[in-house]
């Protein structure tokens, strides 16, 4: 998990937000909340509930990325200047509470909907703490907690719409079904590349303040070939979630076309390994995870409200 570059805005608070890149951060646990109810009961899911999904899912994402900054000041001093910590926009003590407020959002949002939400989300926030606080300063394997706890963050959606029954009785079916695990598997994958690319991009100012991450250590054109290999798994993992929650055409031309899409992109990182490229795959994975999310809701919208639709590819 890495900042994004230039400043989009002019309030350090929804800067903090990665405005950037907040299509994929809202279609994910839109996806997630309108596939789950769909499997689940064959019906849209209820209206408060889902935006209360939706706000909670966002807010825990986003509170990661300001918690991020905030272990990062140093580092960001060097690659990225002009965010709102190190350039004095905001004081670090402002940027914890507010990372605090939206974990509240977010812990609230779980309790109310799930409490087996609420444990998925304590765990990835811990997770991606260890990463922030600790592991990025320790280890080239860093990312690995950045994606266990991106892939949870979809779990802990699909919980709130189809519980488990460990804390609550299920609405249906097994603890959690073949789309679910894929979804999470999706994100987990998708997330490695997607961080590395970012990662990369940094790499003088990691390697300037000792963070052995992946790139300081191998390379930069080592990581460009780890990245493709992520994305690969992630959307050969994308279309198996289609398969499994048996989705129509408008899904897989999505994620078919968006995935082809990225793995090109990926590509030209590995014929041109600079740290420059990889910051513009770190967005362009962000667009791919938007577009396929993007598909995944259109295609169970029409599902739901054009019956003839459903039947098309099975």
């Amino acid at each position: 998990m890495v900042s994004t570059s230039d400043s989009k805005t002019r309030n350090p608070y929804v800067e903090l937000l990665r405005p950037e890149i907040s299509d994929m951060d809202l279609a994910l646990p839109a996806a997630s909340a309108l596939l789950a109810t769909y499997l689940a009961t064959g019906s849209f899911p209820a209206l408060i509930p889902f935006i209360i999904a939706v706000i909670g899912g966002y807010a825990a994402i986003t509170s990661s990325y300001v918690y991020n900054d905030c272990c990062d000041m140093d580092i960001d001093r060097i690659n990225l200047p002009n965010r709102p910590l190190v350039s004095n926009r905001l004081r670090r003590g402002q940027a914890l509470r507010y990372a605090f407020f939206l974990f509240m959002i977010a812990g609230a949002a779980a309790l109310y909907l799930n409490p087996e939400s609420f444990v998925v989300l304590l765990i990835a926030v811990v997770t991606i703490n260890v990463y922030s606080a600790i592991a990025k300063r320790a280890t080239f394997l860093s990312f690995v907690p950045v994606g266990i706890a991106y892939g949870l963050v979809p779990i802990g959606i699909w919980l709130a719409f189809d519980p488990a029954g460990i804390l609550r009785q299920p609405d249906y079916g097994a603890i959690l079904p073949l789309p679910a695990i894929f979804l999470g598997l999706m994100m987990c994958f998708t997330d490695w590349g997607f961080t590395l690319s970012g990662v990369a991009r940094d790499v003088e100012g990691d390697r300037a303040k000792g963070a052995p991450t992946f790139p300081v250590t191998f390379g930069v054109p080592a990581t460009s070939k780890f990245v493709i290999l992520m994305w690969v798994v992630g959307v050969i993992a994308s279309i198996a979630i289609g398969l499994t929650a048996e989705l129509g055409p408008v899904f897989f031309a999505g994620a078919l076309l968006a995935g082809g899409w990225m793995l090109t992109q990926s590509v030209d990182f590995i014929r041109s390994p600079t740290p420059s490229r990889g910051g513009r795959l770190f967005l362009q994975g962000s667009r791919y995870r938007g577009i396929m999310f993007g598909s995944l809701i259109l295609d169970v919208v029409l599902c739901l409200l054009v019956p003839a639709y459903s039947g098309i590819l099975w």
